[in-house]
C-alpha cells in the first residue's frame, strides 16, 4: 500500500473550504450534503482502511509508532479547527451547519479508532489539547448521564453506583487550571464506561463481592470513596459473626476471594493515590493482625491454669498452644534443622511431639499432617512465628 497523505481532502475541507478565515460562507454555493456526507464517510473508510494496512505492512515498531502519533495529532488540530468552523458557521445556513457537524462526528470517530486500534502506540503521559478535552469531556458526560438514568432504572438501591458515577463526574468535572488531563487518564474514563454501560446491573447479587464490585478492583478503582465503602460493608460482615474465631475464618475467606480477583494491568483510576489492591490487602493485613493479637490475649490466661486439658476422645494430655499447626511446624521443624531437639528423622520429632500438643482450633493434631505443612511455609505465618519468638527473647532477657 502506498503512503502518502490520507487526510489530505478532509484537510482541505475543513482548513481551507470551511474556513471563516479563508472563506466567505455567504459566498458558498449550496451544497449538496447528501453527496458530501457520503464523501466523508468515504474518506472516513478510507482512512481507516490506509491505517489499518500500514500498521500490518511496515513492520517496524518505531515507523508504527511515528505513523500512529502523527495521524492522532493531526486529527486533534482538525478538531480544534472543525469546532472553530461550526461555531462561526451562521445558523441561517443550515445545511453548512449540519455539514460541520458532520465533519466534527467523522474526525471524533477517527480519533476514537486510533484510540481503542492503537492505544500502545500513543504517548499516554502527554497532556490533552484544550479544545479536544472540551469535546471529549462533553462525550463522556453524555454517557454517565445515560449510566445513571440506566442504572436508577433497573437498580435504584445499590448505593454503590452513586459513588463510582460520582466520583467520574467529578474527575471530568475538574477544572483545567486545577488539574492538567493526560491522555492517559481520559482513555481510562473512557474504558470503565464502556465496561460499566456492557455490565448487567441487576445481575449485581447482594454476595460480599457484587459484579459492580469485580468490576471496579479490576480496573483499579482506587476511589477514597470506594475504598472506604468497600472495607465498611466487608467489616459489617466480619462483625456480624460472635466469636473471634468465626470472625477470623470469615475475614480470611474473603482475602483469599478478594485476592483471586481478576485484575488488568497497568491502569489506575487516580495516580496520586496508591493501588485499590494495595489498601485493601493493608486493611485485610491489619484487621487479620488485630484479631490474631485478640485471640492471643484471650488465650494466654489459660496457660496458669492449674489442670491440664485433657483430650475427651483419649487419656493422652494436651498442651494448648496458641501458635497455628502451620506456626508450630515451622518451629518444630527449626529446631530439628539446629538439632535442638535429636531424633532418628523429622518424622519422629513430629510423632513424638504432636499428640501432645492441641490449637484453640484444633484440639486433635496429625503430626503427619503437621509435618506436611513444614514443607510448604506462608510469609505470614514464618512472621508471626518470628515476632513469637523475639517476645521470647525479650522475656528471657528479664529473667
Amino acid at each position: 500500500m502506498c503512503g502518502g497523505y490520507t487526510l489530505e481532502w478532509l484537510d482541505t475541507l475543513i482548513t481551507v473550504s470551511l474556513n471563516p478565515v479563508k472563506t466567505d460562507f455567504n459566498a458558498i454555493q449550496p451544497v449538496n450534503s447528501i453527496q458530501l456526507k457520503s464523501k466523508i464517510e468515504e474518506e472516513k473508510d478510507k482512512i481507516k482502511t490506509f491505517l489499518k494496512g500500514m500498521v500490518f505492512s511496515l513492520g517496524d515498531e518505531k515507523k508504527i509508532e511515528l505513523l500512529i502519533k502523527q495521524y492522532h495529532s493531526g486529527l486533534i488540530i482538525l478538531l480544534d479547527q472543525a469546532l472553530e468552523n461550526h461555531v462561526k458557521c451562521p445558523a441561517k445556513i443550515t445545511e453548512l451547519k449540519q455539514l460541520t457537524n458532520d465533519l466534527i462526528a467523522c474526525v471524533d470517530e477517527l480519533l476514537s479508532f486510533i484510540e481503542v486500534r492503537f492505544l500502545d502506540y500513543l504517548s499516554l503521559n502527554e497532556r490533552i489539547p484544550a479544545t479536544y478535552l472540551l469535546v471529549t469531556k462533553k462525550d463522556l458526560t453524555q454517557r454517565l448521564d445515560k449510566l445513571k438514568a440506566n442504572f436508577k432504572t433497573k437498580a435504584p438501591d445499590i448505593g454503590i453506583v452513586d459513588i463510582v458515577l460520582n466520583d467520574l463526574y467529578a474527575f471530568i468535572g475538574c477544572p483545567r487550571d486545577e488539574h492538567s488531563f493526560i491522555f492517559r487518564e481520559l482513555f481510562y474514563i473512557k474504558e470503565i464506561c464502556k465496561e460499566l454501560e456492557h455490565l448487567d446491573i441487576t445481575k449485581c447479587e447482594r454476595n460480599t463481592y457484587t459484579c459492580l464490585d469485580e468490576l471496579l478492583i479490576y480496573m483499579n478503582f482506587n476511589s477514597k470513596s470506594y475504598v472506604d465503602n468497600l472495607t465498611q460493608r466487608l467489616a459489617e460482615k466480619i462483625n456480624s459473626c460472635e466469636s473471634i474465631s468465626d470472625k477470623m475464618e470469615i475475614l480470611l475467606f474473603h482475602f483469599k476471594e478478594f485476592r483471586q480477583k481478576h485484575r488488568k494491568p497497568g491502569i489506575i483510576f487516580n495516580s496520586t493515590y496508591s493501588d485499590l489492591n494495595v489498601d485493601i490487602s493493608n486493611w485485610f493485613t491489619q484487621e487479620i493482625f488485630y484479631l490474631e493479637k485478640k485471640l492471643h490475649y484471650a488465650i494466654v490466661p489459660l496457660k496458669g491454669h492449674s489442670e491440664k486439658p485433657i483430650n475427651k476422645s483419649s487419656d493422652v494430655p494436651k498442651v494448648l498452644c496458641i501458635l497455628s499447626v502451620d506456626q508450630m511446624a515451622i518451629v518444630l521443624r527449626s529446631v530439628d534443622d539446629l538439632k535442638i531437639l535429636m531424633a532418628r528423622s523429622l518424622n519422629a520429632v513430629f510423632k513424638n511431639i504432636v499428640p501432645y500438643l492441641s490449637t484453640p482450633y484444633q484440639e486433635n493434631i496429625s503430626y503427619d499432617s503437621m509435618r506436611s505443612k513444614s514443607y510448604s511455609i506462608e510469609t505470614r505465618d514464618k512472621e508471626i512465628v518470628i515476632q513469637t519468638l523475639e517476645q521470647m527473647i525479650k522475656k528471657i532477657m528479664e529473667y
